[in-house]
């Protein structure tokens, strides 16, 4: 009798440690695919080793998953969602531009969208000729509406804010680059513009804006001619005087380059009498004073150039007939004639018409 209940319980004993091997076994099994669903990777961007998605103002889970669906670049989307839920992403979805790394977990790609670091866009502004190319710019790089852009540039009360109108508004802009939140929006896009337009402008610019009697726009203004009669750092100074003592005389401008940009066509290589007719407040041959708006968006260094005149007697100037893309100076106008004549006949003897 003793034999045989020895018997059964080395069997029962068996049993049960064969029951709790197997519900370890069983319990092994599930936690490695806890773990794999988890920490195993599921970020695929065939053969690429990074990219970027953007997540607009506003969106749901489902807009995060469509995104990253559409795109590829999540294995199992299945598994992203269950990580999700379990790290309550859905009550934390931040908009912007994000870098995804191929081989990433679903645990590394939850922590990275739902912390908000995202990935700032460098806004580069630098030889634009017209606002509405910068905002172009801003509606592709930005999650900023062009259309919504558009419309504040031509709302003569929201500009009347920032001391500026529809003709002018241009000159907000100060060409550097800048860094933004990919999902900045029209209105924090235009404020960021006013704050380093606020940084450039000193006390001591202001100072010297104010003794030249011209305004901060008129000023940008001045600059961008200065910048489109050449590139010539040494001349800028000297031209910039030039411009300085005719307004002072209240004489016409004559800038060259205030004809092209009323005509419209950029092109143009020899301004002739016609473009002189052209009737347009940017025609400085036709109207005395600053045209209204800047003819490009003037760099720093340019409207510095303004604030920094050279102090001279010039009145004139032209190309150097050498075609050096320097310039010849006068004080009068019959020394001016004399250096425009030779300009001038460079010009046919190279056949240069228009």
């Amino acid at each position: 009798m003793a034999a045989k209940k020895k018997g059964k319980s080395s069997f029962l004993k068996k049993v049960i440690i064969i029951f709790f091997l197997l519900l370890l076994a069983g319990a092994g099994i599930t936690g490695w695919e806890f773990y794999k669903l988890i920490y195993q990777p599921n970020v695929s961007l065939n053969g690429e080793k990074s990219t970027f998605i953007y997540i607009p103002t506003g969106a749901d889970i489902n807009t995060v998953k469509n995104i990253l669906s559409k795109k590829g670049i999540v294995v199992d989307i299945n598994s992203f969602e269950w990580v999700s839920e379990r790290k309550k992403y859905k009550d934390k979805i931040y908009p912007g531009k994000y870098l995804i790394k191929a081989g990433m977990n679903n645990n590394e790609l939850v922590n990275l969208l739902r912390s908000g670091k995202q990935v700032p866009v460098k806004f580069v502004i630098n030889n634009f000729r017209r606002k509405e190319e910068i905002i172009s710019l801003a509606g592709k790089e930005l999650e900023a509406d062009s259309m919504k852009l558009k419309t504040l540039f031509k709302d003569e009360a929201f500009l009347n804010n920032y001391a500026l109108n529809t003709e002018n508004a241009g000159t907000l802009f100060i060409p550097n680059t800048y860094e933004f939140n990919w999902n900045t929006s029209a209105e924090e896009f235009v404020d960021r513009m006013r704050k380093e337009h606020q940084k450039f402008w000193t006390e001591e610019k202001k100072s010297k804006s104010k003794q030249l009697k011209l305004s901060e726009a008129e000023v940008s203004i001045l600059a961008s001619i200065v910048e489109k009669e050449t590139r010539k750092k040494n001349e800028m100074p000297v031209i910039a005087g030039v411009y300085i003592n005719r307004l002072r005389k209240r004489m016409l401008l004559q800038a060259d380059p205030t004809l092209v940009f009323a005509s419209g066509n950029f092109n143009i290589t020899r301004v002739l009498n016609v473009h002189k007719e052209i009737d347009s407040p940017y025609n400085t041959y036709k109207y005395s004073g600053l045209p209204p708006g800047p003819i490009c968006i003037p760099e720093a260094s340019s409207i510095d150039v303004v604030l920094n005149y050279e102090n001279h007697d010039y009145l004139y100037f032209c190309a150097n007939p050498d075609m050096s893309a320097t310039h010849i100076f006068a004080k009068t106008y019959d020394q001016h004639l004399v250096n425009a004549r030779k300009f001038q006949h460079e010009l046919n003897k190279r056949k240069i018409m228009n």
